[in-house]
């Protein structure tokens, strides 16, 4: 069970989520009594923090909105959290930011107690990042800021976009959701000019400002999933050979074993479906049909062929008959 005074900042630090909290679910995540939680309730009031509660089934606790919470209001696994992040943003995570987040892991690490400070120290000596294979796409922070405020307040936002070729655009869009994947960043919206859904690559977008009108949010393929459907585009823009699978397998159980990077799965009937996939190489295509724990059937293209019949023959004199 926490002391009094560690549960009390605990309790602050739930309450600062901006959500209302039911009485019962702070005293299990506080380990106490209803009664115990009813208590530091009062305790915060006391010391000035206007929590409010409401009653019925429904009801619970939430601190009141514009209070002002003391400096780096972090319980242990938050402080480790966000050393760590800051951490991995330093060492290249995001680009263009590696300065800033150093300026703030430094001014972090010297209000940490030592217990953590010997923790954070500890996760840095012993864990070593893998070198990115080139460099990450620099992105400027307010770039991020201003499109994740698009996002949130749903007003179109126009932006000037360089795309792959070099060649320059101006855009109108209903922006959805900012996915980090991979080296990258990209922003998901409604291309308003063109009428269908696309990915823009952040470092290549330039907001305009004033962000334009409110509009109503769109039902986002993939089901509503922004990082799935993000996954697929940009691999399958990035494939160099492609392949349509037939595998006789219901689509549930070939979706539970294939990542959305890999390829997406369309249900032909109760007991088959197709694969939509592809790779760099043939080798890698291979590799994902063998993981697929199902017979299938494959009608190119070509070097595909080619190179399953070899990776059967091959398997076949790794296996000679006893």
């Amino acid at each position: 069970m926490l002391e009094t005074s560690a549960r009390l900042l605990r309790l602050l630090s739930l309450l600062q989520t901006a959500r209302e909290w039911p009485g019962t679910e702070l005293a299990e995540r506080l380990g106490v009594s209803g009664r115990t939680v009813r208590n530091d309730i009062d305790r915060l009031r006391e010391l000035g923090y206007p929590v409010d509660a409401t009653r019925g089934p429904a009801g619970g606790y939430r601190l009141a909105a514009g209070t002002a919470m003391p400096p780096l209001l972090l319980d242990d696994e938050e402080a480790v959290a966000v050393t760590i992040a800051l951490r991995t943003v330093a060492q290249g995570a995001l680009s263009g930011m590696e300065e800033t987040s150093l300026r703030a892991l430094a001014k972090l690490e010297q209000v940490l107690p030592a217990r953590l400070r010997r923790r954070v120290q500890t996760l840095q000596t012993y864990t070593v990042p893998v070198p990115a294979d080139q460099p990450r796409p620099a992105v400027d922070a307010d770039v991020l800021t201003v499109l994740t405020a698009a996002c949130r307040d749903r007003e179109r936002l126009r932006f000037d976009y360089r795309a792959h070729d070099g060649s320059a655009s101006r855009r109108v869009s209903e922006p959805h959701r900012v996915v980090s994947w991979g080296r990258r960043w990209y922003l998901v919206a409604w291309d308003v000019e063109r009428g269908d859904w696309r990915t823009f690559r952040v470092d290549r977008i330039q907001p305009r400002t004033p962000t334009g009108p409110r509009f109503a949010p769109r039902e986002l393929p993939d089901g509503g999933d922004a990082a799935t459907y993000v996954a697929r585009r940009v691999s399958a823009a990035g494939w160099r050979h492609r392949a349509r699978v037939t595998v006789h397998a219901p689509a549930e159980a070939v979706a539970e074993r294939i990542n959305p990077a890999v390829g997406v799965v369309e249900a032909l009937d109760d007991s088959t479906c197709v694969l939509d996939t592809g790779a760099d190489s043939v080798e890698t295509l291979g590799v994902y049909l063998g993981m697929l724990g199902h017979d299938f059937d494959v009608t190119g293209p070509p070097e595909l062929l080619a190179h399953l019949r070899e990776l059967a023959r091959r398997y076949d004199r790794s296996t000679p008959v006893s």
